[in-house]
């Protein structure tokens, strides 16, 4: 009777040590976790804070991450901890992500050719130029358009055959132009080779990996996520996204994303400059490389960044940008219109002291 009693209990033991466990696995996967601040990063913080609102710069929240921990987290202004942040064009990583994923399940390939997606959405004529323009060239803005045809086509009926029907002057990948309706494509393809909304598509490969709610993200009137724009998350959603194509794609032991996928995003693929800038235009407009961020080339859906690291960018100041170099990332969410300044207050007061 006794050694059925200590059985008993040396089983009960087991039981709640395992139950134990399984909660601090799951509070790691579900939150970052978290370390103290250095005394050298919160003095850099209220510099930089004090120095944003002297130059009338409405920053919403700050999350660093250091060697897998968050170091430093704020929210003020319109910024809230628990509230989804509109991202602007940090969606376009998140399309691009899904891309990624797409290939690797066989559904599509880089040199696929757009228009072979949509054959019942062409002109009436298709140029030489168009038969020639591939899903590559729709991640790194090189489509062939002269201008960004966003305006224009979301005025349109059909956003996919506006976009179709669009003047491709240049031959595709030859020239660059900033072009949110070639990411609103991209997730038209990847709808369409899926049979599922990109959101829908990253939820089960994606979001729910990382323990990411599964987000709003706007449609076309066609239903289609748009892709350039509209996605909101959370500031720690966005540290955390930084956090995995930190670890090249891999979360919790699990390849989330393929490691040569983020290493295509995250590098130079392209010449770049801002968007509503052409090329030529740069030096006008006292752009150099040595003194914009928007110069150092583009990957998928990505920047490259002067200190050599990269980052997702959202109009008004979004940011997640990833420091390889020094194993951390930062997450932005802001309302300013002079986005060079607060990069430049990001590489002036916190980067030096990662």
């Amino acid at each position: 009777m006794n050694m059925k009693k200590t059985l008993l209990f040396a089983l009960m033991l087991i039981a709640l040590a395992a139950c134990r466990n399984t909660k601090q696995e799951t509070a790691e996967i579900i939150d970052l976790p978290r370390a103290e601040t250095p005394d050298s990063i919160a003095k850099a913080m209220d510099t930089f804070f004090s120095a944003a609102s002297a130059d009338s710069l409405d920053v919403h929240s700050v999350m660093i991450v250091k060697d897998g921990k968050v170091i430093f987290s704020k929210w003020q202004s319109e910024g809230v901890d628990s509230v989804p942040h509109v991202l602007h064009s940090v969606s376009k990583t998140f399309t691009a992500t899904a891309v990624g994923l797409a290939i690797a399940d066989g559904k599509m390939k880089l040199t696929d050719k757009v228009i072979d997606f949509f054959p019942d959405k062409l002109p009436a004529e298709v140029s030489d130029n168009l038969k020639a323009m591939t899903v590559r060239d729709l991640l790194t803005m090189s489509c062939g358009h002269d201008e960004d045809p966003t305006g224009v086509c979301r005025d349109a009926e059909d956003w996919v055959a506006a976009f179709l029907a669009y003047p491709v002057k240049h031959q595709p990948g030859t020239f660059y132009c900033y072009n949110s309706l070639g990411t609103y494509m991209l997730s038209a393809i990847v709808q369409k080779v899926t049979g599922e909304k990109v959101v829908d598509y990253l939820t089960p490969r994606l979001f729910e990996p990382l323990h990411i709610d599964k987000p709003r993200w706007d449609e076309s009137p066609q239903g289609i996520n748009t892709g350039g724009w509209g996605l909101y998350l959370k500031t720690e959603d966005l540290a955390k996204m930084g956090q995995l194509l930190l670890q090249k794609g891999e979360w919790n032991g699990k390849q989330v994303i393929p490691a040569d996928w983020v290493e295509e995003m995250s590098k130079k693929q392209v010449e770049s400059v801002n968007p509503g800038t052409r090329l030529e235009q740069a030096e006008e407009r006292g752009m150099t490389v040595e003194t914009s961020d928007w110069m150092q080339g583009y990957g998928y859906q990505m920047w490259r960044c002067r200190p050599g690291c990269y980052r997702a960018d959202g109009a008004n100041g979004q940011y997640i940008i990833v420091i390889p170099d020094k194993n951390a990332v930062i997450a932005i969410t802001s309302n300013v219109q002079d986005l060079q300044k607060e990069l430049n207050l990001v590489w002036e007061n916190i980067f030096p002291v990662l």
